[in-house]
């Protein structure tokens, strides 16, 4: 070889592929994360949005909220209340259960529809409300896309009860949970 040929061998272009390929597949990884944490952050402010809107039902209907007691989707009322109309005229106990069928629908999902699936809400969401006094607990349960290092059900004791919140089949370290503790004056 020549000392006054200039260029590259083949050797130096394949470790250089080499290099750009791994920096690539980092890329891509650090991608597929951030699209993950962002779908996590989504999910928590869903399950806060659905917290503070039975909340807020809660407090319109204050001398009812023992009947808000429970867990939802599954003990929620049927469909079909005249008081799911903003224009008509309903009992506290008939709005009690207009408010709980409406929640319970957001929780499934079931008011963002693409084709026959239900694409909105958690997946496998949970509510849980329990009532003592004027002291309400709401807490939301839901199944997320990645593991953590604890489990819900080994860091219990600092959510007050309301840790249980059960949705079945949801492994603990894939199961998150939001709780929301107030008081509702006018009991």
């Amino acid at each position: 070889m020549n000392g006054n040929e200039k260029g590259l061998s083949l050797i130096e272009v394949l470790v250089s592929l080499v290099i750009l390929v791994i920096g690539l597949i980092g890329v891509f990884n650090l991608h597929i994360i951030s699209k993950q944490g962002s779908f996590e952050a989504y999910q928590q402010t869903q399950a806060a949005f659905l917290a503070h809107d039975i909340i807020n039902r809660m407090k319109t209907n204050s001398g009812n909220i023992i009947s808000y007691s429970g867990n939802y989707p599954q003990d929620a009322p049927g469909g079909g209340n005249t008081c799911e109309s903003l224009n008509s005229i309903c009992s506290a106990q008939e709005s009690v259960e207009a408010d709980l069928f409406l929640w319970s629908q957001k929780l499934a999902g079931n008011e963002e529809v693409d084709g026959e699936q239900f694409i909105g809400g958690l997946d496998q969401a949970m509510g849980c409300i329990t009532v003592n006094g004027n002291s309400v607990s709401v807490a939301i349960s839901w199944k997320s896309i990645r593991e953590s290092r604890t489990s819900i059900e080994n860091a219990g004791q600092h959510y007050s009860g309301a840790w249980s919140c059960s949705n079945e089949g949801v492994d603990g370290n894939r199961k998150r949970l939001y709780v929301v503790n107030t008081i509702i004056n006018g009991v």
